[in-house]
């Protein structure tokens, strides 16, 4: 299976830049997976397609504002680091630009001082482990220091931060948002609770990885990144029991398609945990417990288009993709949505 029948032409003008003012405004592509059959809808229209008894299971991960600039501290030269996962309470996996400057030993010099960093070792890609001190907490220092790690063909500054988290993110450690879930808000999710629908919140904290394009030819022969998950005891018993009495698991976007499918049995039942997973879903795949998936549009050749292509067919994706980039639905993390089922 080769990367480059993942490919599709996109005009860079479809790239959505920012987020529209409504979230529930944006456009939703319906299709059919056994038929490919299409429908273009808005996304408040997703609760005619919902039915009671279906379980929504979305990814309550919060992104932390990862994005640091600072200088270092010996010749003040620039720096900026990004936070990749925490290793242990101060020490933290980063990448850092330009790394050269930044050899073990190096300190660097965030705020005027209202957070220090101590390069501590080079570790796999060439990622540095920094170590922080600062005064207080460090999640309100970030807060107040760290700016939004939005995706590198987004270019628009974030003028409002909560743009770029889900109405429901609770679980700090997100260095990339949930995309597939901007487009739910308060009301509508109330409105889907009160159809009978169940709501289901796992956790799972999305990596910079998400965006690294697939270096190799051979689909089979990429690596995933490893990313952390939780499911917690509760939410799994309502997936169970969603799947015992017919109703349907829908999952909003691949995070929590790779969360339930990573903690799911060869039996089909999903265990309550936590750990790491580096699932990696493309064609062929038997999906274990996951019926109808709610995401964005993807970019070409990315693990993502490899995911949705196992569920609805290869063919059938690219073509939704050709109708989608011809009626100019918007594209990526701010762009509109695709509803499969």
């Amino acid at each position: 299976m080769n990367v480059k029948d993942f490919y599709f032409e996109l005009p860079q003008e479809l790239i959505a830049q920012d987020p529209l003012e409504d979230r529930a405004a944006s456009r939703l592509l319906v299709m059919n997976k056994e038929t490919g059959r299409i429908e273009h809808r808005t996304f408040r229209n997703i609760t005619e397609y919902l039915r009671p008894g279906d379980c929504l299971v979305v990814n309550d991960t919060k992104v932390i504002p990862a994005r640091l600039f600072g200088v270092k501290e010996d010749t003040g030269a620039k720096i900026e680091v990004l936070l990749l996962k925490r290793r242990e309470k101060d020490i933290w996996e980063t990448l850092v630009k330009p790394g050269k400057k930044s050899r073990p030993g190096a300190a660097i010099v965030f705020g005027g001082g209202l957070l220090k960093g101590t390069v501590l070792e080079v570790v796999d890609e060439g990622n540095r482990l920094i170590q922080f001190q600062y005064e207080g907490i460090f999640e309100e220092v970030l807060d107040q220091l760290g700016q939004m790690p939005l995706p590198p063909y987004i270019t628009h500054q974030l003028q409002d931060k909560n743009r770029y988290q889900t109405v429901y993110a609770r679980q700090e450690g997100s260095a990339a948002a949930p995309t597939a879930g901007l487009h739910f808000t308060e009301e509508l999710l109330k409105q889907i609770e009160q159809m009978g629908v169940k709501i289901a919140r796992v956790t799972l904290h999305v990596g910079l990885g998400t965006f690294r394009p697939v270096k190799v030819d051979n689909v089979l022969d990429h690596h995933m990144h490893s990313e952390f998950y939780e499911v917690r005891e509760e939410e799994a018993r309502k997936i169970n029991q969603t799947k015992a009495s017919k109703g349907r698991v829908i999952c909003v976007g691949t995070t929590s398609c790779r969360t339930l499918e990573s903690a799911t049995g060869e039996d089909g039942i999903l265990r309550a945990g936590r750990g790491w997973t580096e699932i990696f879903i493309y064609p062929g795949y038997q999906f274990k417990i996951l019926d109808c998936l709610i995401t964005n549009f993807h970019l070409p050749e990315s693990t993502l288009v490899m995911l949705v292509s196992a569920l609805a067919g290869r063919e059938q994706v690219l073509h939704a993709y050709e109708e989608a980039i011809r009626e100019r639905y918007r594209f990526f993390s701010f762009g509109d949505a695709m509803f499969i089922y």
